[in-house]
């Protein structure tokens, strides 16, 4: 059967459907499986062009989509590193495999980030995944010239399988490092010797060196790190304060190699090779002008691409200009979506993650609406009046800008849950400077590094512009995550609003946006609450929401000297939930991974108030607007649930006492409902004991948050016989250093017939008094650590995780 147009269409939409619905498999089917399921449906594919049947040809596609992302899958994930060679030495002989990023540790430590290729593992039966995320802290690892892509190196390190937080509509560390076709993390142990200064990774290598350069020329730092990304596709130099304001005004995706960049890099060296192209008859009549003006902008997309490190937007964008252009060769003239289509199913058969990743749905989009939306304008010949040729610019320029703001608008709330307000006027401003200007300059200055400094003079002026727009009043529309009935209505309120309608029908996407930009969030009923134990690695973090309330304990960990769980975890999460205050943060003690998250979480939510045994000096206190100590006795009631303090006595801050003695203690009750939860730090033996000793019975919770994390130092026998919980808690970080929970302190928990929540396994924990969840269940696929890997609690040395 000769397949049409309507056929093609559906075959690469089927596929593109079976490849996406592997992406929301909890486990892959066995090989044999794949097997069976690619002769049903090359049965499927025959009968269905042997009968000229549509539908027959269509589903095949779509169990061929299935079974190929299937396949990929297997692939990806047969290279893993064994559970038992987690934290163990290992020595290898491999290669610096890319780009370097500085990195600090948590104790403040410099030190190097870097992809690891192995050429040898030297420690007999050790198996290890053929590429490594690796880091290198400490100062004689932090020197610059220390680690350059391409050398050879033998290294000890001690590794880890892939293993990030798992918290509500957080980011997925997992998936990222799948994609990137890395299947451990991992330190370098002391003792890294250099063997030679290999040949590999040429471009890369060239890379580093100009990147080194720029940082020499450029005495601001930060204008230095721009130009690094814009020039080399080095999205970690990038200060994070930088990317916080280009994320406000909604320029972020100009502040690397963005589609964009390709895009406009390929159209203005085809203008160029079609020009210098008609000069030669002989040329033309071997290949006509256009053709050569179409291949020569793919091919300096492709050189652009891979000078600025084949990252996987800049192959997305490259995927999809050589397939549209090989479309245009055919001298077919193929409708818009046909094109489209084509593209998406070149990059997803490519990379079938594609489609789990917000800039490829971002991207496809925006094409897809500009070539819907493509006004009819004449085309500006060469004698065209420099006036109709400025006019063509700037509405072209205008229509771009808006259909992109607008339909792009009820994406980006659905899949980031804010837009930017501002981001039309930030855009007009920045794309002519960013893409015409600095871009140009980064890349010129190899040649001349005298423009390097114009192009940081150009960035600190954009800098300014944009502080300027962001401080504007609702500079950012920020919204919960909405019912996915919103989120469709949202996502067709887009497309109609930009369409080339009736007003009438346009007008019909003010009312299906609605929901998605004020969604109504569920409100429990009156003496209900709900706990939510947030996974922040090695810390504790714990929401309490009542009916109109919220009290958040602790603040999670620091991740490094400029990251912490309030930064990274616990503030998208309540911008997600919609919460527009936290009416207590209570902080049980000045342990660092206790409080520190509190900092950011101080200076960019709104706190009402703050509780805490922390020092009267301590800096905390100087940021929060009402600051008070915990002592127990002291007891409030919201919405019918009602709050005590426990620990510690008024008198226990007369004089010197142990930061985990000094823990405040929070039970919270509701007698209309019998939910009852027992925050307890991370008190110990001794602090147990006295509270058994006050309280007694009082003490009885269905819910625990074990002392210490698990501590050998706590869980005594009495405080459980005391509380008698039903469920357990223990924060704390996967394979941390501290061997938290100890196996002693789980045996109390399991001869007790207490049920054990480990956020390293379950991720979040939700109880709401009928139900409970681990956010690793509800949002589980086949790239997860399983539950048997996750629950391995080992002492090891591996530096603390950062959730991205």
């Amino acid at each position: 059967m000769k397949l049409g147009l309507t056929a093609l269409m559906g075959s690469c939409l089927s596929s593109l459907l079976g490849m996406a619905g592997v992406q929301l498999l909890a486990e892959l089917p066995g090989l044999a499986a794949l097997l069976w399921l690619g002769l049903g449906a090359a049965l499927l594919l025959g009968l269905g062009w042997r009968w000229r049947q549509l539908t027959s040809v269509v589903l095949a596609f779509a169990l061929l989509g299935f079974g190929y992302g299937a396949w990929r899958a297997h692939l990806a994930m047969s290279q893993q590193l064994p559970a038992a060679w987690e934290g163990r030495d290992i020595s290898l002989l491999g290669l610096v495999a890319s780009l370097p990023q500085p990195t600090v540790g948590i104790a403040g430590d410099p030190g190097w980030r870097f992809h690891f290729e192995v050429e040898a593992v030297l420690t007999p039966g050790a198996q290890v995944p053929q590429r490594l995320l690796l880091a290198a802290y400490g100062p004689a690892e932090a020197a610059p010239s220390r680690w350059r892509v391409g050398d050879q190196w033998r290294l000890t390190v001690r590794l880890r399988r892939p293993h990030g937080l798992m918290n509500p509509h957080g980011f997925d560390y997992e998936l990222w490092l799948l994609e990137q076709g890395l299947r451990a993390t991992g330190t370098v142990r002391p003792g890294a010797q250099p063997l030679q200064s290999a040949a590999a990774y040429p471009v890369d290598r060239l890379r580093q060196s100009l990147r080194d350069r720029i940082y020499r020329h450029v005495p601001d730092s930060s204008a230095a790190g721009v130009l690094a990304a814009l020039s080399l596709g080095d999205q970690g130099a990038i200060a994070r304060e930088d990317w916080a304001l280009y994320r406000q005004t909604g320029i972020a995706h100009l502040m690397a190699i963005s589609g964009l960049h390709i895009t406009m890099f390929a159209w203005i060296f085809g203008a160029l090779v079609g020009r210098l192209w008609r000069r030669g008859p002989g040329l033309m009549l071997w290949l006509p002008a256009p053709q050569a003006a179409l291949w020569g902008g793919v091919s300096a997309a492709l050189a652009y691409a891979l000078f600025a490190g084949w990252g996987v937007p800049a192959q997305r964008t490259v995927w999809m200009l050589v397939t549209l252009v090989l479309l245009r060769s055919l001298g077919r003239l193929w409708p818009w979506p046909m094109m489209l289509l084509a593209a998406a199913w070149v990059v997803c058969v490519i990379d079938p993650w594609a489609l789990t990743q917000a800039g490829f749905w971002l991207s496809f989009v925006a094409v897809g609406l500009l070539m819907a939306t493509g006004p009819d304008q004449p085309a500006m010949t060469a004698a065209s009046r420099w006036r109709e040729r400025l006019t063509h610019s700037l509405r072209s320029t205008w229509h771009t800008q808006w259909v992109a703001t607008l339909g792009l608008a009820p994406l980006s709330l659905l899949l980031f849950q804010q837009v930017s307000v501002v981001g039309m006027v930030a855009n007009l401003l920045a794309i002519p400077l960013v893409t015409l200007l600095i871009t140009p300059l980064a890349l010129l200055g190899a040649a001349l590094p005298l423009l390097w400094q114009v192009a940081a003079w150009l960035v600190q002026a954009l800098n300014l512009g944009l502080q300027g727009l962001a401080t504007q009043p609702m500079a950012v529309w920020s919204v919960p995550v909405a019912p996915l009935w919103a989120q469709a209505g949202g996502l067709l309120a887009g497309l109609l609003l930009v369409l080339p309608l009736p007003w009438r029908v346009r007008a019909l996407g003010l009312p299906l946006a609605l929901p998605l930009l004020w969604p109504v969030l569920p409100q429990m009923a009156p003496g209900r609450f709900e706990v939510l134990a947030i996974d922040v690695g090695q810390g504790t973090a714990v929401l309490v929401r009542t009916r109109e309330h919220l009290l958040l304990y602790d603040s999670g960990p620091a991740y490094a000297f400029d990251s912490n769980a309030g930064q990274r975890v616990i503030l998208p999460l309540l911008r997600a939930r919609g919460e527009r205050r936290i009416d207590v943060l209570m902080l049980s003690h000045r342990d660092s991974d206790h409080v520190g998250g509190a900092a950011s979480i101080l200076k960019e939510f709104d706190v009402r108030a703050l509780s805490s045994s922390l020092e009267a000096e301590h800096t905390l206190l100087l940021a929060a607007p009402r600051a008070t100590r915990c002592v127990a006795g002291q007891q409030w009631v919201w919405d019918g649930v009602r709050f005590e303090v426990l620990h510690p006595l008024p008198e226990a801050y007369a004089g010197p006492s142990k930061s985990n003695a000094m823990s405040c203690v929070l039970r919270v009750s509701s007698a209309q409902t019998g939910q009852s939860l027992l925050l307890t730090g991370d008190i110990e033996a001794a602090q147990e004991q006295a509270l058994v000793s006050r309280s007694g019975l009082a003490l009885r919770s269905q819910v625990l948050t074990a002392p210490h994390h698990g501590s050998k130092t706590s869980s005594t026998a009495e405080l459980l016989d005391a509380v008698a919980p039903q469920t357990a808690v223990f924060q704390a970080g996967y394979r941390n250093r501290f061997g938290h929970p100890a196996a002693s302190v789980m045996a109390r928990y399991e001869a007790r017939h207490i049920a054990v929540v480990t956020s390293a396994d379950c991720g979040a924990w939700r109880w709401d008094g009928l139900t409970s969840i681990c956010e690793r269940d509800r949002r589980r696929r086949y790239w997860h650590a399983p539950r048997q890997a996750a629950a391995v609690s080992s002492p090891g040395h591996d530096a603390p995780e950062s959730p991205l």
